[in-house]
């Protein structure tokens, strides 16, 4: 073996000299010697094949309520339909339901109910619920009892014509055709765009053929993030003040900005300037 080990070395300095691409190839033959524990050639494309159908992991899922709704911000949902289409949104604007104290979340108090029981399941389950008898919206468990993510609004990156037919076969009557910024721009909008409903109640995030995240290019840094009140959670004392919704500052499918914390925030100095 010493002088193949020899010549791949050779070749590894010749690799680092010439490129500052790590030689993966050279480090992948040196690593395996014939001694049959290891075969490159899988080791080396399953690890290539495993990147290019990139998802986040269960461990990505595994954090707090707050700090998974703001790292979800700048991920990719993706939902595959039945006839191979996928579908592409950005996620733009989350909301945290903290579970036992939280008065606005559907487990406060600890109550797990068949309708709830997906908060209790491990980080990553969706909790898909209905409201008003028509709509649905999505959330996504995190770390702690009864704890979950909802997603509030989505920027569409691809798919937009099968959302735009998903939207339609929703909405009753002659329909004018929506706008980009309108197609995943609130929650149950989201959910109709992608063909989201109850049979995805349950469902885990890291393990589902249908639908799953994929991590998102530039991330947002903490200065383009606004944190502010939920929505519709009016008549619930100290916690409809609390802010736990997040969205990206200044973009456009966003469902309800707001710009009274936006200037606040600009006073004492936490965005840049753009």
């Amino acid at each position: 073996t010493m002088p193949r080990k020899r010549k791949l070395l050779a070749q590894l300095s010749a690799l680092q000299s010439n490129s500052s691409f790590p030689p993966f190839d050279a480090l992948e033959n040196l690593n395996a010697m014939p001694d049959g524990n290891s075969s490159p050639k899988s080791s080396k494309y399953f690890a290539i094949e495993k990147k290019n159908s990139s998802q986040l992991e269960a461990d990505f899922f595994n954090q707090p309520c707050i700090s998974l709704a703001k790292s979800f911000l700048g991920q990719i949902l993706v939902r595959k339909l039945p006839d191979g289409r996928e579908l592409w949104g950005r996620i733009v604007e989350t909301e945290a339901y903290l579970g036992g104290e939280d008065e606005a979340s559907h487990s406060k108090g600890g109550k797990q109910t068949q309708r709830n029981a997906a908060m209790f399941m491990k980080p990553g389950t969706l909790y898909v619920y209905q409201i008003y008898g028509i709509y649905f919206c999505v959330n996504v468990s995190s770390q702690g009892e009864g704890a979950a993510v909802l997603l509030r609004s989505l920027e569409p990156l691809q798919g937009l014509d099968a959302m735009r037919e998903l939207r339609s076969a929703s909405r009753k009557g002659p329909t004018k055709l929506l706008k980009d910024w309108q197609l995943c721009n609130g929650p149950s909008k989201l959910c109709q765009a992608f063909g989201i409903d109850k049979a995805f109640d349950q469902r885990d995030l890291t393990q589902d053929a249908a639908i799953w995240m994929a991590p998102g290019h530039d991330l947002p840094g903490e200065q383009d993030v606004v944190a502010t009140t939920r929505i519709g959670v009016g008549n619930r004392g100290e916690w409809a003040q609390k802010p736990l919704r997040f969205y990206l500052r200044g973009n456009k499918f966003v469902s309800v900005v707001d710009k009274k914390t936006e200037r606040e925030m600009a006073a004492m100095g936490h965005f840049s300037c753009s």
